[in-house]
């Protein structure tokens, strides 16, 4: 390659880079509900365990090459912010994903209650249209994507706030039946961990939502 050919402007593979890392999201994200639902069987649960660990370095090493990129690109299909914020975002998703199953193991969670189960069926629906906005991003000008988009973005909100609900129950129904104090302990971060992985989607679907509305 020219010297000059290195000058030229480029765009970079932003989008590709962005879907590569939703598709982890939403890899990670069934491995945790798989984990949860095979929590009583300590092989599954750790191999599970291990399925979200894989998940999140394979999305760290993507959020790294779009952060080298931003400053090796001279021209960026959106705004660099925006880019960078949202590579964030969804690290942040799966870095509580990952936070989550670490608590249940090395506090030595005994039990998966149903609000547990409630609450990480929400994260991987809520993970996984994460992943469908994102792939919709390279067609944002078309009319009709960008609907679709915007659409999936108002179905994460809804989630989350599902998820809040959720959580509130969860939490009422903790401090008023356990009586094990240890694992009532327990059981409230993991409810938190959970609800705060919905509220990172929401924080992905509110920088897209931002993409859309600037780019229609």
């Amino acid at each position: 390659m020219t010297l000059f050919a290195k000058l030229l402007p480029k765009e970079g593979n932003f989008f590709e880079l962005f879907n590569q890392h939703g598709n982890y999201i939403a890899e990670g994200a069934r491995a945790f509900g798989l984990m949860v639902e095979h929590y009583a069987t300590p092989q599954l649960r750790a191999q599970h365990a291990a399925e979200v660990d894989a998940a999140e370095r394979a999305a760290d090493s993507v959020t790294a090459t779009v952060n080298r990129e931003l400053h090796r690109t001279f021209i960026t299909p959106i705004d660099r912010e925006q880019i960078h914020g949202l590579i964030n975002a969804m690290d942040d998703v799966l870095d509580l994903m990952q936070d989550a199953a670490e608590v249940m193991i090395l506090y030595d969670v005994q039990r998966v209650n149903d609000d547990v189960t409630r609450l990480a069926e929400l994260c991987v629906k809520c993970c996984d249209r994460v992943r469908h906005a994102v792939s919709l991003m390279p067609r944002l000008r078309e009319p009709a994507v960008a609907d679709s988009a915007l659409k999936t973005c108002e179905e994460i909100d809804l989630l989350e706030s599902d998820a809040d609900r959720a959580l509130r129950s969860a939490m009422s129904r903790l401090f008023r039946e356990e009586e094990d104090t240890r694992e009532l302990i327990k059981l409230k971060a993991v409810y938190e961990h959970l609800e705060a992985i919905t509220d990172r989607c929401e924080d992905v679907a509110n920088l897209i939502e931002g993409v859309v509305l600037e780019n229609a």
